[in-house]
């Protein structure tokens, strides 16, 4: 009788948690906009300002912060992107934006739940703390200030789990060399890319979301493509759809429900 050879266990690295984030697709009805007349339009659009001026200064949470995107493409047309410190905050946000008039010309044809999350590979030691300014960065990653630049991209990931190459069964010290390689290529996009990493095991399909916002959207592409190369993904990523917007401010979602696109206007930091 063949010994059965026990798989060998592999650690999780401990992971510390921030906001949580809604990343919410609507659809416009054109169609059903169009037929009101000016004064209904006005008024949903003067409510709808008004909600979304709210909750880009999180005035409905004790902190937070909101941004709202023109998608490009056929996904979507709006992307609203909620930070809350709980999730009873983001389904009161949503509750909140279904009782505006703007909300029943829209259907949402994609959401995204997960929690801010930053991967522990080379944990403090036990009982040991970090230095204050470290402490400070770590707050600010986990708490962010949503970045006041123009283009946002969103995609969800997870590590493959095949039969030959499982990124769960690798040891840590393989998965601490292989990250550590991938985040060297994210640094090289520093001052033209700020990510923010939210996780969502348990929480969605994918396991992890990725935001990147950019005052050019060129660089998405070329950091996702450089990325593919490195071996983290290019060996045990699996990629989700990609949402790519312009950011409007609160007063310009006026302007892109007439069919104009707001210019470069300064955009207050959530």
């Amino acid at each position: 009788m063949r010994d059965e050879v026990t798989p060998a266990v592999s650690a999780a690295p401990q992971t510390i948690e921030g906001w949580y984030a809604l990343h919410d697709m609507r659809r416009i009805d054109w169609r059903a906009w169009k037929r009101l007349d000016e004064a209904e339009r006005r008024a949903a659009l003067q409510e709808a300002a008004g909600f979304l001026a709210r909750c880009e200064r999180a005035a409905d949470a004790p902190e937070g912060g909101s941004a709202f995107y023109a998608v490009a493409g056929h996904k979507a047309d709006l992307m609203f992107l909620h930070l809350r410190p709980s999730l009873d905050h983001l389904v009161q946000v949503e509750l909140a934006f279904h009782q505006t008039r703007l909300a029943d010309f829209t259907e949402r044809v994609s959401s995204y739940t997960s929690v801010i999350e930053l991967s522990r590979y080379n944990p403090e030691e036990p009982g040991e703390a970090p230095p204050p300014e470290r402490e400070a960065a770590l707050v600010r990653r986990l708490k962010p200030a949503i970045p006041a630049v123009r283009y946002a991209c969103f995609y969800p990931m997870s590590k493959k789990r095949g039969e030959i190459d499982n990124w769960y069964t690798l040891p840590m010290e393989k998965r601490r060399e292989l990250m550590y390689s991938h985040g060297m290529i994210g640094r090289g996009y520093k001052g033209q890319v700020t990510q923010m990493v939210t996780g969502s095991v348990g929480l969605d399909d994918w396991e992890w979301g990725v935001t990147l916002f950019a005052d050019d959207p060129l660089p998405f592409k070329k950091l996702v493509y450089e990325m593919r190369f490195d071996e983290a993904s290019a060996k045990y990523g699996l990629f989700g759809p990609f949402w790519v917007g312009v950011r409007l401010s609160p007063a310009g979602i006026e302007e892109y429900m007439a069919g104009r696109l707001p210019g470069r206007e300064p955009t207050a930091t959530a």
